[in-house]
């Protein structure tokens, strides 16, 4: 912002910005200092807005994990990097991570393996199971929920 914002009006504008979606203390710690407020009425800014409930980091926690999880079919491993990204502690990011359904979990990852195998053009079952490996991975879900995944998935292929 090119004119200078007294510490009210930038405390009324991130309290609007809060009510609107869940931010976490990192988020508008950056916003405030982009906007040039001074560190000390940072903080007094942030005080407040975690005092009146805008901002909880906890609450944030618990809404990302739930989203990336079910909207955005993240793994576990790829939450936990970017509540790190956002200055989460990780013993609050786990926290809400273990409360993830461990079957719903493994069937979302089944229904992306599902659909992935469908668009790859693989010379063998080896090749194949290699890049639904690397995807899965890269959508952010650990090697033992993709192994065992990708041998039900076989499974079924035989039944059929």
């Amino acid at each position: 912002m090119s004119a200078q914002i007294t510490e009210e009006e930038a405390l009324n504008k991130v309290a609007s910005y809060c009510s609107s979606a869940e931010h976490c203390r990192a988020e508008i710690n950056d916003k405030l200092q982009r906007w040039g407020i001074a560190y000390e009425a940072i903080a007094r800014i942030l005080s407040q807005l975690e005092t009146e409930k805008y901002i909880d980091d906890e609450r944030y926690c618990r809404a990302f994990v739930k989203d990336k999880f079910r909207f955005a079919k993240w793994g576990k491993v790829k939450i936990a990097q970017g509540l790190y990204m956002k200055k989460i502690p990780s013993d609050t990011a786990w926290r809400y991570l273990n409360e993830i359904d461990e079957e719903e979990y493994l069937s979302i990852l089944k229904g992306l393996l599902a659909s992935k195998r469908k668009s790859i053009h693989a010379q063998n079952e080896y090749e194949l199971n290699q890049k639904l490996i690397r995807f899965a991975i890269s959508r952010g879900f650990e090697i033992k929920d993709i192994k065992r995944c990708i041998e039900v998935s076989e499974e079924d292929a035989y039944e059929e």
